[in-house]
């Protein structure tokens, strides 16, 4: 069975091929297929369980997400593990290797962003609206300023610090906020770039902290 398994997985992989030496061509054997990109995204900023993969991908099936997974798996991007007590649940996780791809991916985002095309009113998951703060990110408007900004999406968390004009951006709770702001992703939208006041959005802590924050971003230009 695990010969034939091997075998079934060989001819598939080889009917995908692109039969070419180009470093791209390899890669996008290796994450070209569809949702296998955005299940990497969702991974990038810790361990997620299944049912939260499928939450964040509302267009994905649970088989399609399952064979992403193990696909992703198999080629050395992805794996599992358990997380300890009390928790004891099945979790996957980005690999060291499929972490370096996430500058290069990101940089896509931000190149696809400026076509025409582009459907901003489209819904994004926690993890796609943090991402998009870390690729948006001007240092040229951060000046002095220093912040950390916490965002609550129901269990979700993360948060952001700009300290020296660099922005990192990480899941969990911060050592200590400025302001947090609890809302749906696509409720920051508007905020972050278009324009739209932080009155619109429930803050808790420094209002100015978080309003200052909210100009540090900027699309790119659309072509054409």
């Amino acid at each position: 069975m695990k010969l034939e398994k091997t075998t079934k997985r060989s001819l598939a992989e080889t009917k995908r091929g692109y039969e070419d030496a180009c470093g791209l061509a390899h890669a996008l054997e290796l994450i070209g297929e569809r949702w296998a990109p955005l299940v990497l995204r969702e991974l990038w900023l810790g361990p997620r369980r299944f049912s939260g993969l499928r939450a964040s991908l509302p267009g994905i099936s649970a088989n399609v997400l399952t064979q992403r997974l193990g696909e992703l798996e198999e080629r050395g991007l992805v794996r599992r593990k358990k997380l300890p007590p009390p928790a004891s649940v099945q979790v996957y996780e980005a690999t060291e290797w499929a972490m370096d791809a996430a500058p290069m991916l990101c940089e896509l985002g931000r190149w696809a962003s400026r076509s025409p095309g582009h459907d901003p009113r489209y819904p994004v998951s926690p993890v796609a609206i943090m991402m998009s703060m870390k690729v948006n990110f001007d240092p040229s408007r951060a000046d002095s300023f220093k912040g950390c900004v916490a965002f609550e999406f129901d269990e979700a968390r993360y948060f952001a610090e700009v300290r020296d004009g660099t922005i990192k951006v990480e899941r969990g709770d911060p050592t200590t906020a400025d302001a947090t702001i609890s809302c749906d992703p696509d409720a920051l939208k508007p905020v972050l770039y278009g324009g739209a006041p932080i009155e619109s959005l429930p803050v808790e802590g420094d209002v100015e902290v978080a309003r200052r924050f909210m100009t540090l971003f900027s699309l790119p230009p659309k072509v054409g």
